[in-house]
């Protein structure tokens, strides 16, 4: 591996609440949050009130009494977001975009042009904040893992440069927290066994961890605890999955709940899978109980799909098996669809009508094929007038959705 740290992580601080800072100056230096119902975003003045994303709206008023909540403009998110990644193409063009507000850069083949990587870095926050008005954090070190925590640590408004000499020196004293793929519920199981930093991780036996967290995790999270990281930039990442997910708060784990909140997301995930024309085989859902607990059930079809509700159906089926295997849960919190071996060349496959035990899910039969007619029906028309034009009974008739699609959409990765 490369021995020189030439990675950058930028990563735009407290992106949505800075835009909103940054259209209306009279929000500066104040708490604001993004949404209502749902804390979609926070400033930084909000956080220190214990502000955080995804939070009830009730519950930051009374953190925060004085808090301000605005509207989402979510043009104005993917302009400056967009903005703010051509700055990084001015530099190099081996920039990975992981999400609206951050990216990778690899700068190792434009020092000669621009200087060290610690002076391309100031560079583009220079730039960021002089051309957009937005603060921006970088980190610089010689693996991704690495460049990202540093950022993290930069934040906010900060750059932080990790000279390869004292890598493991920074890292291992970090908290566990700031490890990709180190969640909230992972980060609870291992200060159960009193692994708080990212160094106690990296000395724990290899057994002790893959009992606590399985074979896999274990592997992955031990390699990144040390800094082992062979990830390299890529440029045109195509997705290997499309999904979507609904925080319902705390509901009756009961079918007039679950089913129109799953038709939603089965609506969100189709339509993005017929837009890109890239139907899919395996299809999971995630269930998490009232106490942050999550169960997931997946299956593989014979045939890919990408009509609606095909996948709600499918959906719908895999829930009432998890709530069934654990009859003790009465709340539910959260709902998540995801399809998964997603074909890149298909056509349909027409069927005969053999009798068979999930012929109406099937999509090369002549249900399945109007279905799929409806849904491209339904597509065209959004197309010309919104998505709000036309949608599906069963999910207009649902529960109110705190969240904006809009929000959600800009989230969701290019298939």
């Amino acid at each position: 591996m490369d021995t020189t740290a030439t990675i950058l992580h930028a990563d735009l601080d407290a992106f949505y609440a800075s835009v909103e800072q940054l259209l209306d100056p009279t929000l500066r230096g104040k708490p604001i949050a993004v949404g209502g119902g749902v804390v979609l975003a926070a400033s930084y003045e909000a956080r220190a009130f214990g502000i955080s994303g995804g939070m009830p709206g009730w519950r930051a008023r009374e953190l925060c009494p004085c808090l301000i909540f605005v509207d989402g403009h979510f043009k104005e998110y993917q302009r400056l977001g967009n903005a703010a990644i051509r700055v990084l193409n001015d530099f190099t063009p081996l920039v990975e975009r992981i999400s609206i507000d951050e990216a990778f850069a690899d700068v190792a083949g434009c020092t000669h042009l621009f200087g060290p990587p610690a002076e391309i870095a100031s560079a583009v926050r220079c730039r960021v904040r002089t051309e957009l008005g937005l603060p921006i954090s970088v980190g610089v070190a010689r693996t991704k893992h690495l460049a990202k925590i540093a950022s993290q640590v930069a934040k906010p408004d900060g750059l932080v440069v990790v000279d390869p000499d004292t890598e493991l020196a920074f890292l291992h004293d970090l908290p566990v927290g700031l490890m990709w793929g180190v969640g909230p519920v992972t980060e609870a199981r291992l200060a159960e066994i009193d692994v708080h930093t990212i160094g106690q991780l990296a000395q724990m036996p290899g057994r002790s961890l893959e009992q606590l967290l399985g074979h896999a995790a274990s592997d992955k999270l031990t390699a990144l605890a040390w800094n082992r990281d062979r990830r390299e930039i890529k440029t045109r990442r195509r997705a290997q999955s499309a999904g979507a997910q609904s925080a319902l708060g705390k509901k009756p784990a009961e079918e007039q709940v679950f089913r129109p909140a799953l038709r939603h997301l089965a609506d969100r995930v189709a339509t993005r899978l017929r837009a890109s024309f890239r139907p899919g085989r395996t299809v999971t859902v995630r269930v998490r109980f009232a106490e942050l607990r999550s169960v997931t059930r997946s299956v593989t079809l014979d045939a890919p799909i990408s009509a609606t509700t095909i996948l709600a159906e499918v959906a719908e089926e895999l829930v009432r098996r998890v709530l069934a295997d654990h009859p003790d849960e009465k709340t539910i919190s959260l709902l998540a669809i995801s399809v998964s071996h997603l074909e890149t060349c298909w056509d349909i496959q027409l069927e005969l009508p053999l009798g068979l035990r999930d012929e109406k899910r099937r999509p090369g039969t002549k249900r399945g094929m109007a279905r799929w007619s409806a849904d491209r029906a339904m597509d065209l028309i959004r197309d010309r007038f919104g998505r709000n034009a036309v949608g599906y009974g069963s999910v207009a008739l649902g529960p109110s959705r705190s969240v904006p699609d809009a929000f959600r959409e800009l989230a969701e990765k290019d298939l």
